[in-house]
């Protein structure tokens, strides 16, 4: 027997039968069940992904690659940072200041988190405070805040915010605590309220002149790298022991460790939809075997071997959970496409960090979805395929 005989017995088996309709819809079952099944794992995993690379960019906003944080007093200075440079020079670096503030005006009070930061290397680092930073700063005591904190202090570029600091200063026979009126020189957007609310930057003049600090010895390093994880060993070997490094990652590690125990624990649970649907796929070829038990006798006396009955029903299974695959799969493309071009589901931006569903599906997961579909249809068309091989003609052809 040839190979075009065994994809004949398969055309014939695939067809509509009048006589036994429930096979047919069975396996029609089957294929929808794996076709919804792939679709909805590309649309999960696409939302889990791109939400989960949405909240990494937001948090980037004060949650830099790297951080280098100072053990000791004068341990992150000029000279650490030119050491630095000279060994990574893909690396980009931003010195800063920090300290806590509060801030008023008409009334309203707020507290804040107030760094001091080179406004050229920050722009470098941080994409959001690029897009509000002015090209020339109108002072030294100039500020940049959130549009959160904007809102809240009812304050616009080019006006004057008090700021209220914890050191102390003297007045006649008493004591008060040091405020200044610093310019807004720009407003961001995050897109997360939390940091628009309580994150502020000025200038490293600003600080050294109000807060007397040290010209060059800062209160930590924020560096940029394309590969953090990978760099941050190599850094790590040259740093003093006054100082440590920081990955965001390490910030934020049981955060972005729940979002992937949430996206694999998901991923199975949907996986299910597509093993439900291969149950079809087991019982339809069954039936088949049983409704056909005559036929496949009869082949068996003409010659056929059992290795070619495996191969027919084996086929046959495999061929209804590839169709499933490829529908899916298209299916799963256009409903992606459909999220990202059309708003059709709207988030709060102010919990979010975005209004716009974000969808990405990576070339990881929808490896993992076909790989993890075509395990399950293939130990699903073995058994079915194994027990028609297995059919007695003689005892088939008695009973007839």
């Amino acid at each position: 027997m040839s190979n075009p005989f065994v994809f004949d017995i398969i055309k014939h088996y695939l067809k509509y039968d009048r006589d036994n309709p429930f096979i047919f819809i069975s396996a029609l079952l089957a294929f929808l069940g794996i076709a919804v099944g792939v679709m909805v794992l590309m649309v999960v995993m696409g939302i889990m992904n791109g939400t989960q690379k949405e909240f990494k960019e937001r948090l980037f906003v004060m949650n830099y690659p790297l951080t280098i944080i100072p053990m000791q007093q004068n341990a992150t200075d000029d000279t650490l940072i030119i050491k630095l440079k000279e060994q990574f020079p893909k690396l980009k670096f931003s010195p800063y200041y920090t300290t806590q503030v509060i801030t008023k005006n008409d009334g309203f009070i707020q507290g804040s988190m107030l760094f001091g930061v080179d406004f050229s290397k920050e722009s470098a680092l941080n994409p959001v405070f690029q897009k509000a930073s002015p090209s020339v700063k109108q002072s030294k005591f100039s500020i940049i805040v959130g549009d959160g904190l904007a809102e809240e202090m009812n304050i616009n570029t080019k006006e004057k915010l008090t700021l209220y600091f914890s050191e102390q200063q003297a007045i006649g026979f008493g004591t008060m605590p040091l405020q200044k009126k610093m310019l807004v020189d720009g407003i961001f957007d995050s897109g997360l309220q939390a940091y628009d609310k309580a994150i502020m930057y000025t200038t490293l003049e600003a600080f050294e002149k109000l807060l007397k600090r040290t010209k060059g010895v800062y209160d930590g390093i924020h560096i940029h790298s394309d590969n953090p994880i990978k760099e941050i060993e190599a850094i790590q070997k040259v740093l003093p022991e006054s100082v440590m490094i920081e990955g965001w990652w390490q910030q934020n590690g049981s955060f972005f460790a729940a979002m992937e125990m949430e996206k694999k624990a998901l991923f199975l649970v949907l996986l299910l939809i597509i093993l439900v649907a291969s149950l079809n796929i087991i019982s339809s070829l069954l039936m088949t075997v049983m409704s056909r038990r005559s036929e496949i006798a009869l082949l068996r006396t003409l010659g056929t071997t059992k290795i070619e009955i495996k191969q027919i029903f084996f086929r046959l299974g495999l061929i209804i959970g590839s169709a499933g695959i490829v529908a899916g799969t298209l299916l799963g493309l256009l409903g992606i496409w459909v999220l990202k071009t059309f708003d059709i589901i709207s988030l709060p931006a102010d919990v979010y960090g975005t209004s716009k569903l974000p969808v990405e599906l990576t070339i990881s997961d929808f490896s993992f979805i076909i790989v993890g579909t075509s395990i399950i249809i293939l130990l699903s068309s073995l058994y079915p395929a194994r027990k028609a091989s297995q059919t007695d003609p003689l005892r088939v052809l008695r009973n007839e």
